[in-house]
């Protein structure tokens, strides 16, 4: 049994600390506002500061919403620096936040606390089957040592040293919109064309969209976006992404295309829906 202290429970944050207690860990949460007692599940304990979180904790794991909140649980008298034990505690980053935010928690954190950024790919429902894509970067040692407890979330790719994890995460995530986005105009440019919406479908699972036609088909006929990854969420993640590839100097035309859809469905009111829905086409129907 290992301690755990999650730090953060947004959907992502609360998901991962009940995963972490079913699967035989002592966790300890902390969140920045405050969180109705009836949604916190008995197993978990609650601390009054990040610094008293970490703590009691072997592992504290960073899962909030922004780099912002970030540098706030981390910073301060209150803070996961201030707590957590040299000689014993982990942190593990698994926020999407810019590539500097990784290199100032590496500087943030007191000498002989282990550090790892492992961001993660997938939504709730990947955290309760266990089956995330956990991006692990950092002394070779600290991975491998805390690889058996992040297994539990599910696969562990080692992507190198600090800051690869956070990059990696950029990286999916550009690539995720990036399908998303020509899914919906492969959809347009069918219904210009006159293609049954059925049609469209089999024509693109005969393409190498197949596999996010297929996923995203539902929602599209009943015209439905359950939040697993919110819009705005989705659009800050964006930004990083471009963010990034503007200070290595890369040109990323299809993610600013992306990130223009995103705005705009966020303007039309649909910041708070899962991401997928700048695949709506009001008035068109996919039956």
């Amino acid at each position: 049994m290992t301690r755990v202290a999650v730090v953060g429970l947004g959907r992502m944050g609360t998901a991962v600390a009940r995963r972490l207690a079913d699967t035989g860990h002592e966790v300890t949460v902390w969140n920045r506002t405050r969180i109705a007692p009836e949604t916190v599940p008995n197993a978990l304990r609650r601390a009054a500061s990040p610094a008293e979180a970490a703590a009691r904790a072997d592992v504290v794991v960073l899962l909030v919403a922004d780099d912002t909140a970030l540098r706030a649980v981390v910073s301060g008298p209150d803070g996961v620096a201030r707590g957590v034990v040299p000689g014993v505690g982990t942190v593990v980053q698994m926020s999407t936040v810019a590539p500097d935010s990784a290199a100032w928690l590496a500087e943030e954190l007191p000498a002989g606390v282990g550090l790892l950024d492992a961001p993660v790919m997938g939504s709730v429902d990947a955290v309760h089957s266990g089956t995330l894509t956990v991006f692990a970067s950092g002394l070779p040692e600290v991975v491998e040592r805390w690889t058996p407890l992040l297994q539990n979330l599910g696969p562990v790719l080692h992507v190198g040293g600090t800051g690869a994890g956070t990059a990696a995460k950029l990286m999916a995530n550009g690539a995720l919109f990036g399908m998303v986005a020509l899914l919906g105009e492969a959809m347009d440019l069918a219904a210009g064309l006159g293609l049954a919406p059925a049609v469209a479908f089999d024509v693109l699972n005969a393409t190498p969209l197949a596999a996010q036609a297929t996923r995203r088909r539902e929602s599209l006929v009943k015209d439905d976006y359950p939040p697993r990854f919110t819009l705005d969420l989705a659009a800050k993640d964006a930004h990083l992404v471009l963010g990034a590839a503007t200070a290595a100097g890369v040109s990323l035309p299809l993610g600013e295309a992306a990130l223009d859809w995103m705005l705009r469905a966020a303007q039309a009111g649909y910041a708070g829906e899962d991401y997928t829905v700048i695949l709506r086409r009001p008035g068109r129907s996919y039956q």
